[in-house]
């Protein structure tokens, strides 16, 4: 036995329906569509959601809650994580960056109070929480404010 032999099974390729071709086609007249209503006309169908007059899907489900379309996304790094840089280095965007604790340059960065700082840094960033100010003053760091 060869590839070649090998045929479509039985019933594989069937003939296409001629719609439209006479009443001798068995699909002549309405050709397939049926009578009247919207589906019978040219160009005419159901927009998407429609449900046939049933209240759709989409409104039937309870709405929550609100996204504000021009909130600020801060990108968040822990005080205990900057330990990992060195006694008097200035710590900033392209640092952190770097050291993986953020993914992007251009996302302004907020630094919170969870952990203790054992290092004397400067932390440059955009915002800071009140616990963090209080834990950096109180490891001798000094903060910068940047602009955004």
């Amino acid at each position: 036995m060869n590839l070649s032999d090998i045929g479509m099974p039985r019933g594989a390729n069937r003939p296409t329906k001629r719609r439209g071709r006479g009443s001798g086609s068995g699909h002549g007249k309405t050709a397939c569509r049926g009578r009247k209503g919207a589906k019978k006309r040219s160009g005419r169908t159901t927009r998407p959601g429609f449900e046939g007059g049933q209240m759709p899907l989409i409104r039937r489900i309870p709405k929550k809650g609100f996204t504000a379309p021009f909130r600020k996304v801060y990108q968040v790094v822990n005080v205990e994580s900057l330990n990992r840089f060195d006694n008097n280095a200035v710590v900033g965007p392209a640092q952190l960056k770097k050291a993986g604790l953020t993914g992007s340059l251009i996302e302004p960065i907020k630094i919170l109070g969870a952990g203790k700082l054992t290092k004397i840094v400067t932390v440059k960033a955009h915002k800071f929480s009140e616990n963090a100010k209080k834990i950096l003053a109180a490891a001798g760091a000094k903060i910068e404010l940047l602009k955004k």
